[in-house]
């Protein structure tokens, strides 16, 4: 089974996060930002992955260490979940609609961490969500599971219907990109490492 726990103490943050690739898309979040967990909730089912996500951060200030840093201990614990990477799909692609959002998230299981990130409109808060930060918790993410992403908004006018397509997007793109391929023998790359 491909799962990793992890527990990430600062200053600012303490996180206990436990994830499972091989999942059905069970998740348990409490992280004090009810907009963020709504969509961790999403990412969880669309991806088929199960996840648990416990954070006590430094609200009181903002949000943004508390979701840059689930985006850390997500990436690292994606990392090491997948192991050698051994017959991995690798890459993925897949364009999700909500409502009259359209979204595009295409991901290459690299062992390289690139983002490009093309998301314009979104208002400043969906509620009391600082929508910047969905940006920062993909730099995270990326950066950690040392993947490149790449998310492209196509149209959209609501900024909850764009967010929660990204977040669906990427969870069933990172699905795909996990999936056991039987016909693939070993590392998919022709360096033989990923």
């Amino acid at each position: 089974m491909r799962s990793y726990s992890i527990a990430r103490d600062t200053a600012e943050t303490k996180i206990k996060l436990d994830l499972n690739i091989d999942g059905t898309g069970q998740g348990d979040f409490n992280t004090g930002i009810g907009f963020f967990d709504h969509m961790l909730t999403l990412m969880t089912k669309h991806g088929l992955f199960d996840l648990k996500v416990k954070c006590d951060g430094d609200l009181e200030v903002d949000q943004h260490h508390s979701v840059e840093d689930i985006g850390i201990a997500l990436g690292q614990a994606f990392r090491e979940a997948l192991g050698t990477k051994e017959g991995i799909t690798r890459y993925a692609s897949v364009t999700s609609p909500m409502d009259e959002a359209l979204v595009n998230v295409s991901l290459d299981i690299s062992g390289r961490s690139f983002l490009v990130y093309n998301v314009e409109g979104l208002k400043d808060k969906v509620g009391d969500f600082d929508t910047e930060l969905v940006e920062e918790f993909f730099q995270a993410f990326a950066s950690n599971a040392k993947i490149t992403l790449h998310i492209n908004l196509a149209y959209g006018r609501n900024s909850h219907h764009m967010i929660e397509a990204i977040f669906k997007g990427f969870g069933r793109a990172l699905d795909q990109a996990t999936i056991i391929n039987s016909r693939i023998k070993g590392v998919p790359s022709t360096k033989g490492v990923l």
